[in-house]
């Protein structure tokens, strides 16, 4: 019987797959895991509980049907785990490599609350997927019926493609819009190797292509192609642009003082074997130098992660409060800390040294009261200051929306007080008829796995507006 293979987990121990040394991965940009053996896969997949209630899935923003797919591993029935899987994921591969599986659907397991420690999820859907590119069962998109139809997306990240690849499946022309040279947004130039290589994005990029959807590459939209003009070619508008504008401190001019999104995409283009004058140059390597990265979430890991491989002097990460109250992934912070990174807890930036930096001014903090959040305020302490020597700071403060209204010359496009789209929750409807909006743009700076869902339902909506349109038009 099925219920055989699970439930296993008072007999069987978690074990992750296997993570390289880190005085070998901290050498390269090669993902850190391995891959899962098929039996070691099916053994941790045995683990889970197939409780009556499943956390992982209403904790997870996409509802994957987890206990699904597990049991389905479990039983060595992969194809059909995967079929289950990508029903309501669009890149499973991609979110089993870079999801904060320890603060969504692992992080609400039923037995991990009972001591026994969680279901390696992230890592069974990683090889679930991986499995089914090589075997060919990812098939080619292939529209039952084509429809005439057209919708524009506007940047090629996570919820673009996502939406994407749901309107081209039920016929519609889709073309999208990005200002980058290659698709995937974030995925590509802002998430380094060792966490997602680049490969595993590409496969993506090359299935929506060779199922239809047009890609218009390098193009800023309100310089290169105005809004309007995106409007007047298609049907509706999708606005996936993501969040891109840096937050920024005070007088932070000095030379070797670089954001977060530079310093990242300069060494994504090296893997790619691009031309990258700033990096070679020095400007975005932190090769031989004294680096401080100053912030404490997932961008910052990914900052002091690079540099340590890039063979920096010495790496250290300043956040204001402490290791139980930073916003990036625990998982993330240990992998940083093997390889080398130095976390300086609870202190801030005060200012800097050097018209070339030389170092960074430091407030020493202590946490108050709770702030509007609920997380304990960080105040200064009083006489505490000293001088953090730096070569390279890399400022990894978090991201906020651009002015689209404004860059778009799109007054009518609202927006709400901090700059994010106005639209209809589980819609994306913009206040502009036949626009809609999807991802960080209208959320503001958050998880791949939840662009992902917002551009599904924005497709979903789409697909509405567009037989609407098309019965009122018949009438």
């Amino acid at each position: 019987m099925a219920g055989q293979k699970m439930l296993k987990f008072t007999s069987v121990e978690r074990d992750m797959p296997e993570k390289r040394a880190p005085n070998l991965r901290r050498t390269d940009f090669a993902e850190i895991y391995a891959e899962y053996a098929t039996a070691k896969a099916e053994e941790q997949a045995s683990r889970c509980s197939q409780c009556g209630v499943p956390y992982c899935q209403s904790h997870c923003p996409l509802h994957n049907n987890i206990p699904d797919w597990l049991r389905l591993t479990a039983e060595g029935r992969l194809e059909e785990a995967y079929e289950i899987s990508q029903a309501t994921n669009t890149f499973p591969e991609i979110c089993g490599r870079i999801c904060p599986q320890d603060r969504l659907c692992e992080g609400n397991c039923v037995i991990e609350q009972s001591g026994h420690g969680t279901v390696t999820i992230g890592s069974v859907e990683k090889y679930i997927t991986d499995t089914a590119f090589e075997e060919g069962w990812v098939k080619p998109i292939r529209p039952h019926t084509e429809r005439p139809e057209s919708v524009g997306i506007i940047g090629a990240g996570p919820g673009g493609l996502a939406a994407a690849d749901m309107l081209r499946r039920q016929g519609v022309q889709v073309t999208v819009y990005d200002r980058y040279d290659r698709g995937g947004g974030l995925l590509t130039y802002g998430i380094p190797g060792f966490k997602l290589e680049k490969d595993i994005v590409m496969q993506r990029m090359a299935q929506l292509e060779d199922g239809g959807v047009k890609f218009v590459m390098n193009c800023n939209v309100g310089e290169d192609l105005s809004f309007g003009a995106i409007r007047g070619e298609h049907d509706a508008v999708l606005i996936a642009t993501g969040v891109y504008k840096s937050r920024d401190l005070p007088d932070a001019d000095a030379s070797g003082i670089v954001r977060a999104i530079d310093y990242l995409t300069a060494s994504n283009r090296k893997s790619f074997g691009d031309d990258v004058a700033e990096f070679d140059s020095g400007e975005l390597n932190a090769t031989g130098k004294k680096v401080v990265v100053i912030g404490g979430g997932d961008t910052a890991m990914d900052c002091v992660r690079t540099a340590i491989r890039q063979g920096a002097e010495s790496v250290k990460c300043l956040y204001r409060r402490d290791k139980a109250n930073m916003p990036g992934s625990q998982r993330e912070v240990q992998n940083a800390e093997e390889e080398g990174v130095e976390f300086v807890w609870l202190s801030a930036p005060a200012g800097f040294e050097g018209d070339a930096v030389t170092g960074v001014n430091v407030h020493k903090m202590r946490l108050g009261q709770p702030d509007a959040s609920g997380r304990q305020f960080p105040e200064v302490i009083e006489g505490a200051d000293y001088v953090e020597e730096a070569d390279l700071v890399i400022k990894a403060l978090g991201f906020e929306p651009e002015d689209l209204p404004t860059l778009w010359g799109e007054d009518a496009l609202e927006v709400t007080r901090w700059g994010t789209i106005k639209a209809d929750f589980g819609t994306g409807k913009t206040t502009l008829d036949g626009v809609y909006a999807a991802g960080d743009i209208v959320r503001g700076a958050s998880l791949v796995v939840w662009a992902i869902r917002d551009g599904r339902e924005a497709a979903e909506a789409i697909l509405g507006y567009l037989a609407n349109t098309d019965a009122v038009a018949a009438e």
